[in-house]
């Protein structure tokens, strides 16, 4: 498998081409996040291109990530900024010192080498936290693609078919063709929503301006609320540069180093909290589309960060990439999130993790189940862990509940012939 080294030159044309495939797969869920919490929009787009920069910078431009808006912070952003921008401020702050976090993270690792962290997180963990991950997210794009399922079946055909059937370039570019072509159904069937155009262009505002950001202020309940999310999403992390390593075919937790990912995920997050955005993450969505395309190119991924600005200060554009209906989008996620959780079938697969002992069939057991339970009403509240403001749930539980059942099962079971 070709890696982020071996890629193929590409014209000019054909690049922007392929970078604007993944600011469409990015958009969606990075605007979310601001939305919900009453941040500004703009400036988390200009944040999550920065910060993408920031994140190539550190890693010497060897790993083919994006980062966008977090949702593992939705919640504690909502306690603390309580939909008022004079709260934002505080907010910024416990974001700032939260990615200052990830920074110590990043130092405690370079201290004990990535052996150990190998160790911890061997393919029988790190495979089926990947397809948590991917299969976490399933349901996001099907309640996106459930609002009209003709029309989200538009982009997922159209993927599958340009991806298995043609051939060169369009080979690369499977997403966009796929969103260009839900997009003109819904078109013509009277399908999209302009609205998000005629507000921008009423307000005769059209490029971001300085009172749009937010500098950040320190309160220590706001810090006591926000930074310890750190913890969760440094689990989160972990499974995300796996899952691109895997996609790509290289070890990025040994070169450039998970040191290096988390120092750059943790100063993306800081300056995200200087400027009062929300804090920046690896995305899956991006992954999804290496996938698809197996084109691992880092310099997509930065020409994707610099259209993500241009995007944040240019309000019109931004404001029309809002129109895709939602439905097109699911159709597209539909496959992305599918494909991520392939790839952690095929990190089991390549592994040769042998299922005929009972250690490995229950480790990877206990992450999936914990990974991907679901609140039953009337049934089941779900799994969660929580400690004070913190709670474990979703992939970050799964990572934790794998890593210490590896641990404690290779502990008890040592010599077992069973447990190999």
């Amino acid at each position: 498998m070709p890696d982020a080294t071996t890629v193929p030159t590409m014209n000019r044309g054909g690049s922007a081409l392929l970078a604007v495939q993944h600011v469409f797969a990015m958009f969606g869920a990075t605007v979310l996040v601001p939305i919900l919490t009453g941040l500004n929009p703009s400036v988390a787009l200009i944040s999550a291109g920065l910060g993408t920069l920031v994140f190539h910078f550190v890693t010497g431009k060897q790993v083919p990530v994006f980062l966008g808006s977090s949702f593992a912070f939705i919640g504690v952003i909502i306690a603390v900024g309580k939909g008022d921008p004079a709260n934002f401020g505080y907010v910024g702050g416990g974001i700032l010192v939260a990615g200052l976090l990830y920074c110590v993270f990043a130092g405690i690792v370079r201290l004990v080498g990535p052996g150990i962290v190998k160790k911890l997180f061997p393919p029988v963990v790190t495979g089926p936290v990947i397809m948590v991950i991917g299969l976490h997210l399933a349901p996001v794009a099907v309640g996106m693609a459930a609002q009209n399922w003709w029309l989200a079946l538009v982009p997922i055909l159209t993927i599958i078919g340009v991806s298995c059937f043609m051939q060169g370039f369009f080979r690369l570019v499977p997403i966009i063709i796929g969103i260009a072509a839900g997009y003109l159904v819904a078109v013509s069937c009277g399908l999209v929503d302009f609205s998000a155009v005629q507000t921008v262009l009423d307000q005769h505002r059209f490029f971001v301006s300085p009172k749009d950001f937010t500098l950040p202020r320190f309160g220590w309940s706001a810090i006591a609320v926000i930074a310890p999310i750190a913890i969760v999403t440094f689990m989160e992390h972990i499974g995300d540069v796996t899952t691109n390593g895997a996609v790509v075919g290289r070890d990025f937790l040994t070169s450039p180093g998970l040191h290096r990912t988390l120092l750059g995920d943790g100063l993306a997050t800081m300056l995200a909290g200087c400027i009062g955005a929300p804090a920046n993450t690896t995305y899956s969505e991006n992954t999804g589309v290496l996938a698809v395309t197996r084109n691992y190119n880092p310099a997509i991924l930065r020409l994707a960060a610099v259209f993500a600005i241009l995007l944040g200060l240019v309000k019109p554009v931004g404001a029309i990439l809002q129109t895709v209906p939602t439905p097109v989008m699911g159709g597209v996620s539909f496959i992305l999130f599918g494909m991520i959780a392939s790839i952690g079938m095929r990190t089991i697969s390549e592994a040769k993790v042998d299922f005929s002992h009972s250690r490995n069939l229950i480790i990877v057991t206990l992450i999936l189940v914990t990974g991907l339970a679901r609140p039953v009403p009337d049934l089941s509240p779900g799994i969660a862990v929580t400690v004070g403001k913190l709670q474990l749930a979703g992939i970050s539980l799964a990572a934790l509940v794998g890593l210490v059942a590896n641990l404690v099962l290779h502990l008890l079971l040592p010599d077992n012939p069973d447990s190999d």
